[in-house]
């Protein structure tokens, strides 16, 4: 069950009556979990009794680098530890081992069973995504950390990392920011150019139903980012449009959101499953500030 689908269930009216006595576990994948939505689930699904099992891979290892099980504690949004046998770390840029609480890269430090040995006809392509970026180890390319009590837990892409104003920051923690307002279904927090700052916030958001993006909203949403985070997150703009533009297992693609604000080349958009999306977030783009410091929204 993805955290995407939960969100839906969340802001039209939860799960019907469906009888889920014959439930035993709830399994997540494909993106990481919001703490009101993780905590929705557990309440209204699990009904505050049955073990959400969050698992985190990639079909590039053929199979899970951390999860849960049902014989360990749980935390909202966590993950129990690695799987066996993977050889999982957390490092900064040069490779380093970081301590509990602090972010770094979710890398493997030996080859997995399962790890692919290249990409079809393009080892150059496969080195440089996976292993070049951090000598000596197969980088994932997700941004993670530990606890103090040894929990995992997954906060978003690390390509997809804003730096606004010298400070690294997952747009998770903006999208979470947002939906926590109960304003919004789902939300993406992209990077573009600032004169003044190197990068600023920019949010597109998927309204919940019956409710406009009005002035009031708007400014709701932008003041629930800066009580957040702080004044040099106060979003550069905030649009809405119907969808966000997903794969076909419900991940939401921030690289079309950024292109299309851009302006530049959308790439390989085959695994898009919703292309009618990128005329909305065109449309929506034209009416954004673009004195920006960066390139004109078209």
């Amino acid at each position: 069950m993805a955290p995407t689908v939960i969100r839906t269930f969340m802001h039209r009216g939860g799960i019907g009556n469906h009888d889920l006595s014959s439930l035993r576990i709830v399994a997540s994948t494909g993106e990481a979990w919001t703490e009101d939505a993780w905590r929705w689930t557990f309440d209204h699904v699990c009904q505050g009794r049955l073990p959400i099992i969050n698992y985190s891979g990639g079909t590039e290892i053929g199979g899970g680098i951390l999860t849960g099980t049902v014989i360990h504690p749980m935390k909202p949004c966590g993950f129990a530890g690695p799987i066996p046998g993977m050889g999982v770390d957390i490092c900064d840029a040069d490779g380093q081992s970081q301590p509990a609480g602090t972010v770094g890269e979710l890398v493997l430090r030996r080859a997995s069973i399962g790890l692919t040995r290249s990409l079809w006809r393009d080892d150059e392509r496969y080195l440089n995504s996976y292993w070049r970026e951090i000598p000596g180890v197969w980088r994932h390319g997700d941004w993670a950390v530990r606890d103090e009590d040894c929990f995992w837990f997954v906060l978003g892409r690390s390509d997809d990392t804003l730096k606004i104003a010298g400070k690294r920051t997952g747009p998770s923690e903006i999208e979470a920011l947002l939906t926590a307002t109960g304003l919004v279904i789902e939300a993406t927090a992209i990077g573009v150019k600032d004169a003044i700052k190197g990068e600023a916030v920019g949010c597109v958001v998927v309204m919940a139903p019956d409710r406009p993006l009005d002035e009031a909203a708007r400014a709701t949403l932008t003041n629930a980012v800066t009580t957040g985070l702080g004044y040099p997150y106060k979003p550069a703009f905030v649009v809405a449009v119907p969808d966000l533009p997903r794969t076909r297992n419900m991940k939401v693609m921030r690289r079309l959101v950024k292109a299309v604000y851009g302006g530049e080349s959308l790439g390989d958009t085959s695994s898009l499953a919703n292309p009618e999306v990128l005329d909305a977030l065109r449309s929506a783009f034209a009416g954004a500030p673009s004195g920006l410091g960066g390139a004109q929204p078209r």
